[in-house]
């Protein structure tokens, strides 16, 4: 089997919450009530295995990082974290993977390039066994060892923090009238993390993705000064889709290595608009970071909410696969093939899990400011266990918002305003309802604090797992 399928074939590993909730379920019985603020959607640690001859003997040989090409790898994890542990089929022979010890099995696999997966919680310490459980496959060969609680390598390099603060919204305009305003831009290539032990060299504006999120009132007058860093390889430029103008400002601002580029535009119409950086190749540029949002306010502002947040979808096409350590590298293959490795919000797998606490308090009002940088993908917007009470489809500000939405549509190079009320405390997750996304590294955390409302949801029951959605 070519190793391009079986590329293709870890790729297309379904590994979403509603997969992963029945194998986890085996092994989490144990779990306490006050769990259900913790809801993990997303595995700690992944590895993927393939079925393969060597040396006479069936064996599992490892698919990505330091154990790529390792027959019957060890496999270290952390005590307590979920484990996932794809596997694909190599040789065309029956095949499974099962840890016996943690009482999980993976369905059989029979055709080359098919693939499965278990999902388990490494709560016990010590040193197990992965096995093929099929007659006679352990003999042959097809068994490894799994430590959990050993010494784990440390993950490397370490890249700069990229990640845009979602509550960087500026401030609202309020009842003011038009102004002269100037926005400065900077546009960057640094290498920034994306991932534990990934990092990326991004483009970016302002050291950050998505780049600033600009609050400006209709009929404002706006100068842009669009200065391209000294050390960059690249022209960089900037098109807004709130300008009326060549190229939205883009024609005007292709500055090289050193230089700076300035416009000026009247905000004519309100709107939540998406801007991006407009040199060829275009879609390079943007993935690789540059893009960002403008809020063009209507005349009188926006109603008052308590919490606003900033979120922007994007994706990276890498020629290493996702969970590879490294500094991974642009692929532009995958970029014409429309295939991303990693798709993330605020530019890296943790800005929304680890990097940038989003929370809200019950009974306030949540608005979230959301675009897609793209530069392909489609978003199917989506905040597990709550309904949007308004939303403001494609950014229109001034017609009536559609109320009671589960889920938002969303166009590369499109936004969205979505408002709800948070009436019931825990952690609601962030996704894009393409949930296979998730498993790239697509996902983020909103934390609601505060009395339990019993009025509008209670169980009896103990969570016992990633139930799924």
């Amino acid at each position: 089997m070519k190793k391009t399928k079986i590329s293709q074939a870890i790729v297309a590993l379904a590994m979403s919450a509603a997969v992963m909730a029945p194998a986890f379920a085996q092994h989490a019985g144990h779990a306490k009530a006050s769990d259900s603020a913790a809801v993990q959607y997303r595995p700690d640690v992944t590895y993927t295995l393939r079925t393969d001859i060597a040396d006479g003997k069936l064996v599992f040989v490892g698919e990505t990082g330091a154990m790529k090409g390792v027959a019957n790898p060890t496999l270290n994890v952390p005590e307590g974290a979920v484990v996932q542990i794809n596997l694909v089929n190599g040789d065309g022979a029956v095949h499974d993977v099962s840890i016996p010890d943690f009482n999980v099995k993976s369905n059989q696999i029979n055709d080359k390039g098919a693939s499965t997966s278990i999902v388990f919680k490494a709560d016990k310490k010590g040193v197990f066994t992965y096995i093929c459980s099929l007659p006679g496959h352990v003999a042959a060969g097809m068994i490894g060892k799994i430590v959990v609680g050993g010494a784990v390598a440390a993950q490397v390099p370490q890249g700069a923090d990229i990640s845009q603060n979602p509550m960087m919204t500026g401030k609202p305009v309020g009842a003011r009238g038009p102004q002269k305003l100037s926005v400065n831009l900077e546009t960057t290539e640094i290498v920034g993390q994306l991932a534990d032990g990934t990092t990326y060299k991004y483009w970016t504006f302002n050291n950050k993705v998505p780049g600033p999120f600009l609050r400006v009132r209709v009929g404002d007058t706006v100068e842009v000064n669009m200065a391209n860093a000294k050390d960059s390889h690249m022209i960089h430029s900037v098109d807004f889709h709130s300008v009326t103008g060549p190229g939205g400002g883009a024609a005007v601002t292709q500055a090289a290595p050193g230089s700076t580029k300035s416009f000026t535009f009247k905000a004519l119409n309100p709107g939540l608009y998406v801007y991006h950086c407009a040199t060829p190749m275009v879609a390079q540029h943007i993935s690789n970071g540059m893009y960002g949002m403008i809020l063009v306010e209507p005349e009188g502002g926006l109603p008052k909410v308590d919490r606003e947040f900033y979120v922007m979808q994007g994706e990276l096409y890498t020629a290493q696969r996702h969970g590879t350590p490294g500094e991974a590298e642009f692929s532009l293959e995958k970029l014409l093939d429309e295939n991303p490795e990693h798709l993330m919000f605020n530019g890296n797998h943790d800005a929304l899990t680890k990097t940038h606490r989003m929370e809200a308090k019950v009974g306030e009002t949540v608005r979230i400011f959301f675009g897609v940088g793209g530069p392909n993908a489609t978003s199917s917007f989506h905040v597990i266990g709550e309904i949007f009470d308004r939303v403001y489809n494609l950014g229109d500000l001034t017609s009536p918002p559609l109320k009671n939405v589960q889920t938002v549509s969303v166009p590369p190079g499109g936004a969205t305003m979505v408002e709800f009320k948070v009436e019931v405390p825990g952690r609601y997750i962030l996704v894009d309802h393409a949930l296979s996304r998730m498993e790239k590294g697509l996902a983020g955390f909103l934390h609601v604090v505060g009395k339990e409302n019993r009025g509008v949801f209670h169980t009896a029951s103990k969570p016992d797992a990633d139930s799924g959605h």
